[in-house]
């Protein structure tokens, strides 16, 4: 990636900014279709007949769950509009009798093994696929230098406390920061001023996004034991589709062609919906599941 200090060229997707927390509001108005795309959540099998000394169990088997695999565990409704706290618990996220115990969703960052799937769509759908541009929020931690940006939560209470102890033990002094031009501009501009967000801009291309280790070279800092950064922006210079990953949301949207979105929605790798640019997507979106606690 190739930092850019000249952020005209998102003026383009800035004039077609939609409403609020819709669809249109995070990836743009005006396209054909739009698909989003499940951010995939943590899941784990612990032996439930033993506890050390702390009650906790061994784990078994880590892995990624879809969403669907929570809910048609509690007789919920899979639409396009599901919201993953209408699933799981905001902070906790459930706890099955069986000994399978599922985390939260990560907001704002999209897979980067999703992503490098997504480019084989996103590759054949413009004419640009070596001229991209990518907008990293300005506040990740990463990206502005911050040792300790990152918050690992594994539970509540002393299993939470546990993890998070035990997480900075082990990366402790392996922390790389972002490149000292990355963390001027990251502070202090130039910024693409998307609403609410203020965007770092890269130049980038599709077969650098195909290879998942990208951000390693990427110099945008790296946490080690974490999953990284991922563009909240994405764009080629033909303006034919943008990939936008909301950094409050838990779900990416993929706006351009209708050819480009039915490919996604085909696409088995992806847990995905079409919706459309007035959709909602905030937290209280989801109108066909209860609300859960907290």
């Amino acid at each position: 990636m190739e930092l850019l200090t000249h952020v005209e060229s998102g003026d383009w997707l800035l004039g077609r900014v939609g409403d609020g927390a819709r669809v249109g509001g995070v990836a743009g108005t005006g396209f054909e279709s739009y698909a989003r795309v499940l951010h995939p959540v943590p899941a784990w099998l612990e032996d439930l007949t033993v506890a050390n000394e702390w009650g906790l169990h061994p784990v078994l088997q880590e892995t990624r769950w879809r969403w669907s695999q929570v809910a048609v565990r509690q007789d919920l409704t899979m639409h396009p509009l599901v919201q993953f706290n209408r699933l799981a618990d905001l902070h906790q996220g459930v706890d099955f009798p069986d000994g399978w115990r599922v985390g939260q969703t990560q907001e704002g960052y999209f897979d980067l093994d999703l992503l490098a799937a997504l480019t084989e769509h996103l590759g054949l759908a413009t004419a640009t696929p070596h001229d991209l541009v990518a907008g990293i929020w300005n506040g990740w931690g990463e990206v502005r230098g911050h040792r300790w940006s990152a918050y690992v939560e594994e539970g509540s209470g002393l299993r939470g406390w546990l993890a998070r102890r035990m997480w900075r033990n082990e990366v402790g002094g392996s922390h790389r920061r972002a490149a000292p031009e990355i963390r001027a501009v990251a502070a202090g501009g130039p910024w693409l001023e998307w609403p609410d967000r203020k965007m770092v801009l890269f130049a980038t291309s599709i077969d650098e996004l195909a290879d998942r280790t990208w951000p390693e070279r990427a110099r945008i800092g790296v946490q080690p034991g974490w999953s990284g950064t991922s563009p909240q922006l994405l764009w080629p210079a033909d303006r034919s589709w943008v990939v936008a990953s909301e950094i409050d949301w838990d779900s990416t949207i993929v706006a351009g062609s209708r050819s480009l979105v039915d490919a996604v929605l085909g696409d088995e790798r992806f847990e995905a919906f079409e919706v459309g640019e007035e959709d909602d997507l905030t937290y209280e979106g989801d109108t066909v599941n209860p609300p859960r606690g907290d």
